[in-house]
């Protein structure tokens, strides 16, 4: 599985580890909002310097050759942090990428092949408009993706609107998958919290040409803020097994109380 979905979902959905039994109660995840990384391969520079502080890292496939020996170290650069990256239509063959060591796939709706992703080995996040109506948005639920990015215009704005807030509130609230939208750099502590109030589960960044230090800078304003436990929390419970006694246990046991 994903590595990086499966973070995603336990550290912004608040889905147990594992449930069993223990002898202590069954304890959820400290939430926090995910952070990543877009970053192109060609950027000077150490990519695991750039991008500290990002839970994931993604690569436009637009800017990676498969040949390439760049794609190599890349994999090697980022060892210790889930890497993945955004297909583009017409763009070299996903399955070599990803057998290089890339943990997911960042895809549009709209534009690709059913052919193109394939497999359960990685992570499916659907991209999708911003215009996609109700009825569309609830059929993403039943999809075999993982989660979903808030793309259109969002990729370009300079600031978070309260008309941007009311459409993550609308995602939001018809998802049943992780939501993950695209922000611009200079986003505040306040925002932040204003976002993940609102349902949003992770945040996509620009590395290119953002000043160097801001993933980091970002994640410390991340690593300071408190964020409530979403209400969808409160309902999670584990399921156990219902233990009952054989009937002609329970008809000794009536027997025994009787003559008494």
């Amino acid at each position: 599985m994903s590595k990086f979905i499966n973070k995603l979902k336990h550290l912004s959905q608040g889905i147990p580890e594992s449930i069993g039994f223990r002898p202590s109660q069954l304890t959820l995840p400290k939430p926090r909002i995910q952070l990543l990384a877009v970053l192109s391969p060609e950027q000077p520079g150490h990519i695991a310097e750039i991008v500290a502080g990002a839970d994931a890292v993604v690569f436009p496939t637009a800017q990676i050759n498969p040949k390439s020996s760049n794609l190599t170290k890349i994999a090697r650069a980022l060892v210790s942090i889930p890497w993945g990256i955004g297909y583009e239509s017409g763009q070299p063959d996903v399955a070599e990428l990803i057998k290089t060591g890339g943990d997911f796939i960042v895809f549009s709706a709209a534009e690709t092949p059913l052919t193109t992703v394939v497999g359960d080995n990685i992570g499916k996040i659907l991209e999708v408009e911003t215009s996609l109506n109700e009825g569309l948005l609830r059929a993403v639920n039943e999809l075999p993706i993982d989660a979903v990015l808030i793309a259109g215009e969002l990729k370009t704005v300079d600031a978070i609107t309260w008309q941007h807030l009311m459409l993550f509130q609308r995602f939001a609230d018809l998802l049943t998958k992780p939501l993950l939208v695209s922000i611009p750099p200079s986003v505040d502590a306040s925002v932040l919290q204003a976002l993940w109030e609102t349902g949003v589960n992770g945040l996509v960044i620009s590395a290119v040409g953002s000043p160097k230090g801001k993933i980091k800078e970002l994640r410390k304003i991340i690593d300071g803020l408190p964020f409530p436990v979403p209400h969808h929390w409160e309902r999670i419970e584990p399921i156990l097994p219902r233990i009952s006694a054989e009937p002609s246990q329970i008809t000794a046991e009536e027997e025994e109380e009787e003559e008494e």
